[in-house]
């Protein structure tokens, strides 16, 4: 069940160039919150920004949340310029989040930049419920904009490189990693990313025969169902609509559900 809270902010530092990390006192999210799923953010009172921000919970703690964000716009220039002492409006948690499931005997994280986000929380819970170490893909422009790698390092995960540049790990993008791993008969893929790597992500996947979770990325004003601003073409029918929203029906969906032709002709197929 979500809460609308006002949440202190008890750490907030940046964690890459133009990245920030923020940790919130919120335990009445932090109680029912998994990984996967997210939180809308009021960066500040008032009406201007108008509406509030969707972020990805990156770790869960006994007494609150972490966020991880990238500075792309107002809102979260704005939230950036905050401070640890203050309080901010928070919506969550929201959406479905990843399953974890010890029959899955490899699992493997693919994260293009700030996509990353969700997934330190995963690896955790991944650890703790399973006893399994997962492999972690980290995917970027350039050796700059790589998040999380000593994050995932200390958990003990195996972490693979590629950036567009070849500045760090090997040169090419996220897809290319994950073919290079050869997933197989017992592995499961996470994947969160800009639209065009999580479409050839799946690509790798469907012909290794493995399943994958996508969380996928969009733009949101509710964040709870009721806009349908941002919906995305399915293979399933969902009250007469071969449309899925992100928000409530996601954000993670098994890869099969996405129409990746549809989103393929949107985006095109590699970032």
């Amino acid at each position: 069940m979500p809460h609308v809270v006002d949440c202190k902010i008890t750490a907030h530092q940046e964690a890459g160039r133009g990245h920030y990390r923020m940790a919130l006192r919120a335990p009445e999210i932090a109680a029912e919150a998994s990984p996967g799923q997210f939180c809308m953010i009021e960066v500040r009172p008032g009406y201007h920004p108008f509406l509030r921000r969707p972020m990805s919970i990156e770790r869960i703690f006994a007494d609150g949340i972490s966020l991880l964000y990238k500075v792309e716009g107002e809102g979260t220039r704005l939230l950036s310029g905050l401070a640890v002492g203050q309080s901010i409006s928070v919506q969550g948690p929201l959406g479905k989040p990843f399953p974890v499931d010890a029959a899955w005997e490899r699992p493997i994280l693919v994260a293009g930049g700030i996509g990353v986000a969700p997934f330190p929380g995963l690896a955790e819970a991944i650890i703790r419920k399973t006893g399994r170490v997962p492999e972690v893909v980290l995917a970027a422009r350039n050796d700059a904009m790589i998040l999380c790698k000593k994050d995932f390092e200390r958990m003990g995960c195996r972490v693979t490189l590629a950036t567009d540049d070849g500045s760090a790990g090997r040169k090419g993008f996220a897809s290319d990693a994950l073919a290079e791993l050869a997933p197989g008969p017992g592995a499961v893929v996470y994947a969160c990313g800009p639209m065009p790597m999580m479409y050839s992500v799946h690509e790798v996947c469907a012909a290794a025969g493995v399943t994958c979770y996508a969380s996928l990325e969009a733009f949101m004003a509710c964040g709870d169902g009721v806009c349908m601003g941002c919906v995305v073409e399915a293979n399933v029918e969902i009250e007469a609509e071969r449309m899925v929203r992100v928000c409530a029906d996601g954000p993670v969906f098994d890869t099969t559900i996405i129409d990746w032709t549809a989103q393929r002709a949107r985006t095109g197929a590699r970032p």
